[in-house]
């Protein structure tokens, strides 16, 4: 009996731990103002004929705030990863000077800050549905035991005191994100 409650335990912990480590990642690719290695993330290059992704064929630096580099291992690929800046449909007018390819990324208006904002609020809401939903399967489950009701009280608390802890990390990563957006 313990070894099923501490699975079921265990278990919502994870899947909530990984609603979290999901938002993160969202709000990776929500730009923020400032030039990052992962806006050009998705960008996939043609290598001798098979999609790969830009960082396996390339370095990509950010020199500054606005700007980032993309230096090729060989030269030959600038134009196959311009190519697929374009395609990625980024939203970036990528130059070349003959060495590596130079993108200016251009800073966001007021407006495009309010709905990134939006945008990122939105995701936070989700990942805390996510959890909720966890909370309401871990407690479905534990309602199942054939164990003394003050035991599924304690364990219903246990639960819910994850799912606080839970919600309150993603509001705190929700601040912080929004501030970053936010911050001209």
């Amino acid at each position: 009996m313990e070894d099923e409650i501490n699975f079921i335990i265990d278990s919502t912990k994870e899947a909530m731990d990984n609603t979290i480590v999901h938002l993160k990642k969202k709000f990776v690719n929500i730009r923020a103002g400032k030039a990052t290695p992962s806006m050009v993330g998705s960008v996939m290059v043609n290598y001798y004929g098979s999609p790969t992704p830009l960082t396996q064929v390339a370095n990509v630096n950010t020199p500054d705030g606005m700007t980032i580099t993309i230096a090729p291992w060989e030269k030959g690929l600038i134009p196959e990863i311009e190519k697929g800046i374009h395609l990625a449909n980024l939203g970036f007018n990528p130059m070349n000077n003959g060495e590596s390819v130079i993108i200016t990324v251009p800073p966001l208006t007021e407006e495009r800050r309010r709905e990134l904002a939006k945008q990122a609020k939105a995701e936070a809401e989700d990942s805390k549905v996510g959890v909720r939903n966890d909370r309401k399967n871990a407690n479905n489950e534990i309602k199942n035991l054939d164990v003394s009701e003050d035991l599924k009280a304690n364990l219903e608390a246990d639960v819910q005191k994850m799912t606080d802890n839970h919600i309150t990390l993603i509001d705190e990563l929700f601040s912080v994100k929004e501030k970053e957006i936010m911050t001209v």
